[in-house]
């Protein structure tokens, strides 16, 4: 696989003012806005999304001035997460309300992504990377933290190998990490 480490963009335009705010849904005139994908993320209760989803586009539709942009931020940040869940990825407002009206509606669109969180799970961390950062790294790990050795023998137990053969290989040993 080929990892991004810098991403170019074409520079800002600029004629617009230092820290313009020029997100979608902005008073910017909106032909000339950069096109930017918001996530407005709704989450309820018992059968409450779409309550959700019709209280908010009643509400972006009576506030033509609203930034776009923030809403969606505060929606994401702000609110409670609740185990019924839906996003609509809009890059403009016709979009959002389109994408609203469907959650609404009980549509698909391509757009809406509408789902139920799940319970009773447990948590796991992934390190990923192209292999250990340097040498004995996951062994330190595994001497200094005592939680992360418990987790690491239970892991260890339900694998078809050894991750500890791997873990603790000799340093000399091709398997070491």
């Amino acid at each position: 696989g080929t990892n991004a480490h810098v991403i170019l963009e074409q520079a800002p335009d600029s004629s617009e003012p230092e820290g313009a705010d020029t997100a979608v849904g902005s008073p910017a005139d909106a032909a000339t806005a950069p096109s930017r994908v918001l996530p407005w993320v709704l989450t309820a209760a018992g059968g409450g999304l779409v309550a959700q989803a019709t209280r908010l586009a009643e509400f972006v539709e009576a506030r033509p001035e609203l930034p776009l942009a923030d809403a969606a931020l505060a929606l994401a940040t702000t609110r409670t997460v609740l185990d019924e869940r839906a996003v609509v990825l809009a890059d403009d407002r016709r979009r959002l309300l389109s994408g609203l009206a469907a959650l609404a509606e009980g549509r698909e669109d391509t757009h809406v992504v509408r789902n139920t969180a799940r319970t009773g799970g447990r948590t796991a961390f992934l390190f990923a990377g192209q292999g250990s950062q340097r040498l004995g790294m996951g062994r330190e790990l595994y001497e200094t933290y005592p939680v992360f050795a418990e987790a690491f023998d239970a892991v260890d137990t339900e694998l078809s190998f050894s991750l500890r053969e791997i873990l603790f290989a000799a340093e000399d040993d091709d398997e070491a990490v």
